[in-house]
């Protein structure tokens, strides 16, 4: 399992990170901890969380639960310095989290220690805003953006507000790192701009969706990944299961998140459909699985500090670590290339 820098902190982190969402919904405490150590015996030292999860549904009654699965595993005698650890502030609009108080110096500490206490740890490597508070593209909300409501005084002083904040729980030894998720390019420059000017710690990394089928990171936050070393923590490499192939010809799989939540958080179309099938099929032609493919190509990307991935059986997270063995050819590229041209932006 390679191991590639978590930006300017020191830390290193494997190519694959060990995804926990499900933990609490989909997967059971005991299947929770199986993951962890399969995880961990297969060189990942990666895993990512977050106060709102598990998913699929997000429930009041579950908030929280699968930090506590986490904490649980490190009670029960989990190595804490063999895991770098991630999580999440929710930050504004999730009225099950401290009734979608938005992110600032206020909720920062409370919301920390919060997560410490379920983690059943004294840490935590990295944390992260899950999303920005002044809202943002991500989620399918990219075909009607409309920033102009946005007032530039008053991100700037959340910027501030909130580093400062973060400066204070580093000194005090209770996190290590800190990173962005659902981010834009300006956003995370401005709070690059912000560290620089010695408000508090620099943006590691960057958690946003990226996939064959999402590729939205291609242009400028790629270019600011490169120059500034904040790389991206990919979320739904496979496209919320879709590049799996298990959905296509209208099948839904009892149990899948498509039975649970419907359209997949808007990537259920016919036009994702047939973007999925030329994936398939460049896999079928060159014998790969198309699992092991899509996290493969990942890891090709120049940006890329680590593909997010979880799973609810055994199985498929033995099928994604295997990817960690594929190597792609350039032919196997220039054919994922051709057919991202042909389906560009298919949700």
């Amino acid at each position: 399992m390679k191991m590639n820098p978590l930006g300017r902190t020191g830390l290193m982190v494997s190519e694959l990170c060990l995804g926990s969402m499900t933990w609490g919904s989909q997967n059971t405490e005991a299947e929770g901890h199986a993951q962890i150590d399969r995880a961990l015996e297969a060189g990942i030292n990666f895993v990512d969380t977050a106060e709102m999860y598990p998913v699929n549904p997000v429930r009041a009654e579950t908030i929280g639960h699968s930090e506590q699965i986490i904490g649980e595993w490190f009670a029960k005698g989990g190595a804490r310095d063999r895991m770098i650890l991630a999580t999440k502030h929710s930050g504004a609009g999730l009225g099950y989290v401290r009734d979608g108080a938005p992110i600032s110096s206020a909720t920062i500490a409370e919301t920390v220690e919060g997560s410490l206490k379920r983690l059943k740890t004294d840490y935590i490597d990295l944390y992260q805003f899950h999303w920005p508070n002044r809202g943002g593209y991500m989620f399918r909300q990219n075909w009607m953006f409309d920033p102009s409501a946005q007032d530039k005084a008053t991100t700037m002083a959340h910027m501030q507000d909130a580093l400062g904040a973060l400066q204070g729980l580093v000194d005090a030894g209770k996190i290590r790192a800190f990173g962005l998720s659902n981010e834009s390019a300006w956003g995370t420059t401005q709070w690059l701009l912000k560290s620089d000017e010695g408000h508090g710690p620099r943006v590691a990394s960057i958690q946003n969706e990226y996939s064959l089928l999402c590729r939205m990171y291609d242009t400028d936050l790629a270019e600011m990944s490169l120059n500034e070393d904040v790389g991206l923590l990919a979320f739904s490499p496979l496209a919320a299961g879709l590049l799996t192939g298990k959905y296509q010809n209208g099948a839904v799989p009892k149990g899948s998140r498509m039975d649970l939540n419907g359209d997949l958080g808007g990537r259920k179309t016919d036009r994702a459909f047939a973007a999925v099938q030329a994936y398939l099929d460049i896999a079928d032609v060159f014998g790969l699985d198309p699992v092991q493919m899509s996290l493969a190509w990942c890891r090709t990307r120049p940006f890329m500090t680590s593909a997010i991935f979880g799973a609810t059986t055994m199985e498929q997270l033995d099928r994604a670590l295997g990817s960690v063995e594929v190597t792609l050819s350039e032919e196997v590229l220039d054919a994922i290339n051709t057919a991202h041209r042909a389906h560009p932006m298919p949700y």
